[in-house]
């Protein structure tokens, strides 16, 4: 494959090693000013980690092969402290998960302000004016005194976004820098992606996100199973793919998606009668009536922050509402009705390895290890990520591990918190026509939390939308 060379990043013949072998395999590329570099691929595929060797962050038990020059110094012949001394001044990482990235012990505004303060090297009055300013830019001011556990994924991936413009480095890697966000922020972030760009910022971004691939522009590379498989132009990578990888990954788009909408298959499961929430003076939505039934997807849509989540949390009994009363099939117990997180990390034990989490789970609720492997093979998920950490493996297979988990209780209803938003389109689709699979074959009654009004009106039966305070059967 050939490599236009740039002076700024050249990465040649790039390998990452476990053990028992490479799981990435001789990545070249290179990046200059003016023109951006996006990776995609499925989820798995080694996306991240070329980014992770690149920041000099490999989690322990990985090494990197190969060249990695950055202004002429090779970073993987630089020691560890070097490495470190680089990021937040000229290697600056957005990184995937914002629920890692964020202090839950400080306030939103302060921890931006601290970029300014100590990477910068401004005074305390003109490091919160810069913050105050970085949270404007993405629609977060209301969110300054909030503390991460109070915002919602969406909100907290533009907070995410905000520190890292702050920090101003030369060379800005985004790490699924959209995941979780509606389609106007979607385009927020992804014009002040490009500002950055036009600023002479090198930029990196990782994605499974074609629609950001597209309107970044610059040059495209698709990665699967650990190898650069095609590269180019974005024009013409999206318009006239070679690989068929990337035939599949473009035709898989929801956009594209055949509409199949589940038919209710029994009795009310759950049901919410004059929901109301509010936080403050806001008021997320009032009088809201919601009904799932067995066999049955019904979608909530609507901007970040307006309400979403809250609501399957009220369902589940994880929020109180302000009015309204929540009803529940008599004959289910507690454990049938289960939640998939919208930040899977939040939902494992950190330094836990995945098979001692299900290996428990198959002992303490009576389940079989053939259950597992079936949902294993379901899901195309390796037995061998089973001996890994949750931190060692990518977001979307971490979001897929959660599924699993959540299924093996046999759930009678799944509050799904954008169960895809982690995923490529290939492993989305996939993922989501299991999900309609199961619904029809268990009578599952599944409640799904979606930015993408393609998918939840491809899928549901019906769709509220809260940005309209209005619900659109299908």
């Amino acid at each position: 494959m050939n490599i236009q060379v740039m002076n700024d990043l050249l990465v040649t013949d790039l390998s990452i090693h476990t053990a028992d072998g490479p799981i990435v395999s001789d990545v070249s590329l290179s990046l200059g000013k003016g023109h951006p570099l996006t990776l995609l691929g499925e989820s798995g595929s080694g996306k991240s980690l070329v980014a992770q060797a690149i920041m000099g962050n490999l989690p322990p038990g990985l090494h990197a092969t190969g060249r990695i020059l950055f202004k002429g110094s090779d970073l993987l012949a630089e020691t560890p402290s070097e490495r470190r001394s680089r990021w937040g001044r000229s290697i600056g990482l957005l990184p995937q998960e914002p629920w890692l990235a964020l202090d839950p012990t400080m306030r939103v505004l302060p921890q931006v302000a601290e970029i300014h303060r100590y990477v910068k090297g401004r005074d305390a009055a003109g490091s919160a004016a810069a913050a105050k300013e970085n949270l404007l830019e993405v629609s977060l001011s209301s969110a300054e005194a909030l503390y991460p556990f109070q915002i919602s994924g969406g909100m907290g991936q533009r907070a995410a976004i905000a520190m890292a413009h702050a920090a101003g480095s030369e060379l800005l890697i985004a790490d699924e820098p959209t995941k979780g966000l509606d389609a106007l922020l979607r385009e927020q972030v992804t014009a002040r992606l490009r500002k950055e760009v036009e600023n002479g910022r090198l930029l990196l971004t990782i994605t499974h996100d074609v629609a950001v691939a597209r309107a970044l522009g610059g040059t495209i590379g698709i990665m699967l199973n650990g190898r650069l498989v095609e590269s180019g132009p974005a024009e013409t990578v999206l318009k006239a793919p070679q690989h068929l990888y990337t035939k599949a990954l473009l035709s898989s788009e929801p956009s594209q998606w055949e509409r199949q909408v589940p038919a209710a298959s029994g009795e009310m499961v759950i049901a919410g009668r004059g929901l109301k929430k509010s936080y403050g003076s806001k008021t997320l939505f009032s009088g809201l009536d919601i009904e799932i039934a067995s066999g049955e997807i019904v979608s909530i849509a609507g901007p970040s922050g307006c309400g979403k989540t809250t609501i399957g949390n009220i369902l589940l009994g994880l929020n109180p509402p302000d009015a309204g009363l929540v009803e529940r099939r008599a004959s289910l117990s507690s454990l049938r009705f289960q939640k998939l997180y919208q930040d899977p990390p939040a939902a494992f034990a950190p330094h836990q390895t995945i098979r001692k989490g299900v290996r428990d789970l198959v002992r303490l609720h009576g389940e079989t290890w053939a259950r597992v492997e079936d949902l294993l093979a379901r899901l195309r998920l390796p037995e061998s990520l089973l001996d890994r950490r949750p931190g060692e493996i990518s977001g979307g297979e971490l979001q897929r591990f959660a599924l699993l988990r959540a299924l093996l209780l046999n759930p009678a209803f799944l509050f799904a918190d954008e169960a895809t938003s982690r995923l490529d389109p290939v492993s989305q689709k996939e993922v989501i026509t299991f999900l309609q699979e199961i619904a029809a074959e268990a009578g599952l009654a599944i409640l799904l939390v979606t930015h993408d009004r393609d998918i939840a009106e491809t899928i549901s039966t019906r769709v509220i939308d809260l940005g309209s305070s209005d619900e659109k059967a299908m």
